[in-house]
């Protein structure tokens, strides 16, 4: 039996992005968001949705740019950390001892220790009601070259992304299953006779 609860926000679990954000050095900030996704494939599109009065939201709409940094285990603290405190009060750069790196089309800086940084440029502004979401254009995708396998891959997986659910930080677990796995069709073993009634070729 299921109860019902009035309307809020459960889908989880969420990625805990670092957002960073700024068109110079000295306005550089970071903030940690959940509220994030993406919205299209072609052309590449997602989201962030910010509340009004936190100190990156006129800076974004100021600037039309940020960038989308993905969070690991490693930069949980400082994810967190950038989550409670106001770029008002600090420099969060500093503070977690991040490095602002330099994106190839926004002027909004990376994090250097993120495993990948999505360069957003901003396309539209909805008000909602407590958050504002940015709905933005990807225009360059930066992937750190510890993770690519000899075989061109990108191995996110091996740089523990960090998600977000309920008010908790987690890692992620061991894969289930690659997309499309449920309805693919087993390789017959060696002398068995496969679906289609014929044994497989040697």
């Amino acid at each position: 039996m299921k109860q019902n609860w009035k309307p809020g926000t459960m889908i989880y679990p969420l990625p805990a992005v670092l957002v960073s954000c700024g068109a110079v050095p000295e306005e550089y900030n970071l903030l940690t968001v959940a509220w994030t996704g993406t919205v299209c494939s072609d052309p590449a599109m997602c989201y962030i949705s910010v509340r009004p009065e936190r100190h990156s939201y006129g800076i974004i709409r100021r600037t039309g740019e940020f960038v989308i940094n993905l969070t690991t285990e490693e930069l949980a603290r400082a994810a967190d950390w950038c989550g409670v405190r106001s770029g008002r009060d600090y420099d969060k750069f500093r503070e977690t001892g991040l490095t602002p790196g330099r994106s190839a089309v926004v002027a909004a800086p990376t994090v250097e220790e993120a495993p990948v940084s999505i360069e957003c440029r901003v396309k539209r502004i909805v008000p909602l009601g407590t958050h504002d979401m940015f709905v933005a254009e990807v225009v360059n995708v930066q992937a750190d070259e510890r993770y690519i396998d000899p075989d061109g891959r990108f191995d996110l997986e091996r740089a523990r992304p960090l998600v977000y659910s309920h008010g908790e930080y987690f890692g992620l677990g061991e894969a289930i299953g690659r997309f499309g796995w449920s309805v693919r069709r087993k390789r017959p073993a060696a002398g068995q006779v496969s679906e289609s009634g014929r044994k497989p070729a040697k």
